[in-house]
């Protein structure tokens, strides 16, 4: 981690205590409340549960922090990308996905924004710079993508975006703000499926929006309050205590990736694999120059897919589950949930375990259903 990281991890925790009075809680009280007092005139005060809530009003606070922006929570990663859409797009604009990020993306334009008189097109991450973004209101960028891991040059696309009067927004769940920073690098919207790294449990779901365009963030909260797609206390109260472990999970678990993929790619039994931190990878250069880590997912290849599956079912320190960023090292075969890729394709997110104990079982279930 940068000095600047750390700085930020240290503060986060800290966060709070400069309003503290003697006797407070120390860890983030839970507000379970739909109705607050509020005579006369409230403005500024809490009134009613789908307008604020103290609870994530906190959450907002620490993401802001982590991001350098201003934050906007949301109950799932798919609500915080929807009301981006929905409170900045109108009939007529025109919008660019990755064919190869999460295909929920493309499934809610195809669906849902095409019917309002939103079109939308498809590019691959890798070539995503390569036709110029003339006529678009926003590109939407997915780096790395999941489950491929490709990246795109985010600085070149912003500027690109700018010059065509387009939006770049930038999904950035695989890496959370202490492994890239977009909005650093120009893009003018992060969207965050907290359920992942953030949070870090795998027991809640969640997302943010987070901008430093005080206009985006006014029409993102009035979409919020207006359609109700508001995050439950309970919930937002679990990401803050995710939250303030973010820093050491995602440190070990990139590192542990690092680790692992170097000796995945020298086992007979996988073919393709790809990682941005190994030097040979084709993002690999790219990866250096606009991420701070290396982030904690690998993907790779097996002959077939029922090799695929053996080897994640019976692999003891592997959970067989879709989603990332948990304690728990888990895996998928991707085809599955509908990717384009071979059928023996496999995304592998590493977790907490302690390395070396995790590669030795990564190894005796690759060695037991060979090559």
């Amino acid at each position: 981690m940068s000095e600047t990281a750390n700085s930020r991890a240290a503060a986060l925790v800290h966060l709070r205590s400069g309003d503290f009075a003697k006797g407070d809680p120390i860890p983030l009280p839970l507000i379970m409340a739909s109705i607050f007092h509020s005579p006369g005139d409230a403005t500024g005060f809490h009134q009613y549960g789908r307008f604020s809530n103290p609870t994530w009003h906190a959450v907002e606070h620490a993401l802001g922090h982590l991001e350098d922006a201003q934050c906007v929570a949301f109950p799932s990663g798919m609500a915080a990308i929807s009301a981006v859409f929905f409170a900045l797009l109108k009939s007529g604009d025109r919008i660019l996905l990755p064919s190869d990020g999460y295909h929920t993306t493309r499934a809610l334009a195809e669906r849902f924004l095409k019917p309002l008189g939103v079109a939308y097109d498809v590019r691959a991450t890798s070539n995503m710079l390569d036709a110029g973004f003339a006529g678009y209101r926003l590109v939407f960028v997915e780096t790395p993508s999941n489950p491929r891991l490709d990246i795109c040059d985010i600085a070149a696309a912003a500027k690109a975006a700018h010059a065509q009067g387009a939006i770049l927004v930038v999904d950035n769940t695989t890496m959370t703000p202490f492994g890239q920073r977009p909005l650093d690098l120009g893009a003018e919207i992060v969207v965050s499926a907290d359920t992942k790294a953030i949070n870090g449990h795998s027991d809640v779901l969640f997302g943010h929006v987070a901008t430093r365009n005080p206009d985006i963030v006014a029409k993102i909260k009035d979409w919020r309050e207006t359609a109700g797609g508001i995050p439950g206390p309970f919930e937002a109260w679990l990401v803050h205590r995710g939250l303030e472990t973010l820093e050491m999970r995602f440190d070990r678990m990139c590192s542990s990736a690092e680790t692992i993929a170097r000796r995945l790619k020298a086992h007979p039994a996988v073919s393709g694999l790809r990682f941005p931190g190994l030097e040979g990878d084709a993002s690999h250069n790219l990866a250096r120059a606009q991420m701070e880590r290396f982030g904690f997912i690998i993907s790779f290849e097996l002959t077939s897919e029922e090799k695929a599956e053996d080897f994640i079912t019976s692999c003891a320190l592997i959970e067989s589950a879709t989603s990332f960023g948990g304690v728990h090292t888990v895996a998928e075969r991707r085809s599955k949930r509908g990717d384009s890729v071979p059928s023996g394709f496999v995304r592998l997110a590493i977790g907490c375990e302690p390395v070396e104990q995790l590669w030795q079982a990564i190894e005796a279930s690759l060695n037991s259903v060979g090559s």
